[in-house]
């Protein structure tokens, strides 16, 4: 469904260590909104809901619904902290259009 780089969930484990989330899940998603539609979305989450499809990378459980699952296949959560700043990017495939920020997208 999607991949996570070893970098990506580093960070992850790292905001759950320091937010004392770690009996929560990674929640990601897409919703309407954003400069070119759609928007991506990550948020941490105690409850799996019955559309969610659930992984688990290296102890960390990731959930997607169903809507954002058809729109995230074959994605890769990478997070970069180069020089132009520190940050999760998707790598999505499905993507037809990007905005330059990145955190928006149309299929």
């Amino acid at each position: 469904m999607i991949q996570v780089t070893d970098k990506a969930l580093t960070q992850i484990k790292n905001i759950m260590e320091a937010e004392n989330k770690k009996d929560h899940a990674l929640r990601i998603g897409v919703r309407s909104g954003g400069c070119s539609g759609l928007s991506y979305v990550m948020e941490f989450s105690k409850e799996t809901l019955p559309n969610d499809e659930v992984l688990e990378v290296d102890g960390v459980k990731i959930l997607i619904d169903v809507f954002s699952g058809m729109y995230l296949k074959g994605s890769e959560l990478h997070f970069s902290d180069g020089l132009n700043g520190a940050g999760f990017e998707f790598k999505n495939p499905n993507a037809a259009r990007s905005c330059g920020c990145g955190q928006s997208f149309s299929a």
